[in-house]
């Protein structure tokens, strides 16, 4: 038995992995996704063996098992075929080991029957995150980006809907992380700024500051 005091220090320490385990999200557009790519290209050249592990890649691999062709389809199937795609996933990383691991995923899913979190607590416990990391920009940046990506069959939002997003996305973070006991920070990926984003991103999996 543990004391309130001592709860976030036990969670922390329940951590069963030595290597960095980071969780990255951020809503659709925000460049989640490039700016993980370019940070664990840096990583890489700084000697530090990094994987990149996409979640929703992974769940894909077991929907296409199931008929679904499509990525953007898996939104669309119940939450419970959901929670079973997730539950897969999360046991597959898991069982990556001796490698620093960031998480590409989401915070939550939109689905017809409301928001379905992505990381829930049942996969918070078998991922064991070290640290967690929210991509953010202003709802104008995003609403562009979106507007501009053709490579994905993306809902149609407005810049008010995306405002709304981010501060439950905020709300969300900030909850894995009282969860977790993992430390979780929000990082600005705003226009003609990547490389500041890449390097924040850099430092957490690295302990060292890229600041000159």
């Amino acid at each position: 038995m543990f004391t309130c005091q001592n709860w976030r220090p036990y969670l922390a320490g329940n951590n069963i992995h030595s290597f960095v385990r980071l969780i990255v999200v951020g809503v659709p557009g925000v460049g989640k996704s490039t700016v993980i790519t370019k940070a664990a290209e840096r990583l890489n050249q700084l000697g530090s063996n990094t994987q990149v592990l996409v979640f929703g890649s992974i769940m894909f691999d077991e929907a296409r098992k199931m008929g679904i062709r499509d990525r953007d389809e898996m939104r669309k199937l119940s939450v419970n075929t959901q929670r079973r795609l997730q539950e897969m996933a999360a046991r597959s990383i898991s069982a990556v080991l001796s490698v620093n691991i960031v998480i590409d995923t989401h915070l939550f899913i939109n689905t017809g029957e409301g928001r379905y979190p992505g990381i829930p607590l049942s996969l918070l416990d078998v991922l064991s995150p070290t640290h967690l990391v929210m991509i953010s920009a202003d709802p104008e940046e995003i609403f562009v980006r979106r507007m501009q990506d053709d490579t994905r069959s993306r809902d149609l939002i407005s810049i008010a809907s995306i405002k709304n997003d981010l501060e439950v996305a905020t709300i969300m973070i900030a909850t894995s992380s009282v969860l977790t006991g993992a430390p979780f920070k929000i990082i600005f990926n705003h226009r003609d700024k990547l490389h500041e984003a890449v390097s924040e991103l850099v430092e957490i999996m690295s302990g060292k500051s890229e600041k000159k």
